[in-house]
């Protein structure tokens, strides 16, 4: 609850104190909880349009924005948390001045901010942010850039979600997958990407040696999930070797690779599939 003393002077340093109070219990929480550094600070603007890959961006405007929507810094990660609360008090002097500002009703010009999907990302007025949720509001006005993206802007929370987005990203850059086969080819291991891009590279070169002609990439890539991947994993299904919580993808790789393993086959017939479920059946 924000408090009102009639001083906005000595409110805004009682903001402050609060606010890095807050700070400092949540990171010790975060501590206690084995949380890493990545969940409780700011997320990295350069991080994440490098995992997702950077199409192009344009000027949206002026808006009015939800303050729970920013959620990263371009330049000051280290300088506030995930609730932008600050971690030390290097600027408390210039958080204080913009504090007693805010509750004398002096106008703040808008922040500036990339916008990536839902998420925002501050590039100036992270300290108008701080202030403006350490009063308890819901809404700033910002001036928006919006950044258009390979990958869709979606289930980035930490660190570890852009390193899974990171070499899905280079999966889809080596093997353009479309529609269905683009939600079907997922994993949760992000270096299993590059297996299945050299997988798919693979066959790719074996069908055009065997066919004596050349595919480009879209098409290695729609007839690798055709004629390879769906059949086998409905063959994984058929046997019951997929493991309960094992995606599709995941059962193939673990298949494939426990194929050419015992017996250094690139076929698939009843046979190889007897041998291999015999031998690797994935307990549910």
């Amino acid at each position: 609850m924000v408090r009102d003393s009639g001083s906005a002077r000595v409110d805004a340093e009682s903001d402050f104190i609060r606010a890095r109070r807050l700070q400092v219990l949540s990171s010790l929480a975060a501590r206690l909880r084995n949380d890493t550094d990545d969940v409780v600070q700011t997320m990295s603007f350069d991080e994440v349009v490098e995992a997702l890959g950077r199409r192009a961006e344009h000027y949206a405007g002026t808006k009015v924005i939800p303050l729970d929507a920013i959620v990263g810094s371009v330049d000051k990660v280290r300088d506030f948390d995930r609730r932008f609360r600050p971690t030390s008090a290097r600027s408390r002097q210039r958080w204080e001045r913009l504090a007693r500002a805010s509750r004398t009703g002096e106008v703040i010009p808008p922040i500036e901010v990339y916008q990536v999907g839902d998420y925002y990302f501050v590039s100036d007025g992270h300290h108008r942010v701080s202030v403006a949720r350490s009063l308890g509001l819901d809404l700033i006005e910002a001036r928006v850039t919006a950044i258009d993206t390979f990958l869709a802007p979606v289930g980035i929370n930490a660190r570890a979600d852009l390193e899974l987005k990171f070499w899905r990203r280079l999966m889809l850059e080596r093997v353009p997958f479309t529609g269905e086969a683009r939600a079907a080819v997922a994993v949760n291991k992000p270096f299993d990407y590059g297996v299945i891009a050299e997988t798919v590279e693979a066959w790719g070169a074996r069908t055009m040696h065997a066919e004596g002609a050349y595919m480009d990439k879209p098409t290695m890539a729609a007839r690798w999930y055709a004629e390879e991947f769906r059949p086998v994993v409905e063959m994984i299904e058929e046997a019951g070797v997929r493991g309960e919580d094992e995606r599709p993808a995941e059962a193939y790789l673990r298949v494939a690779c426990e194929r050419y393993r015992l017996i250094r086959e690139h076929e698939w017939n009843a046979e190889v599939m007897e041998a291999v479920t015999s031998k690797g059946k994935k307990k549910r």
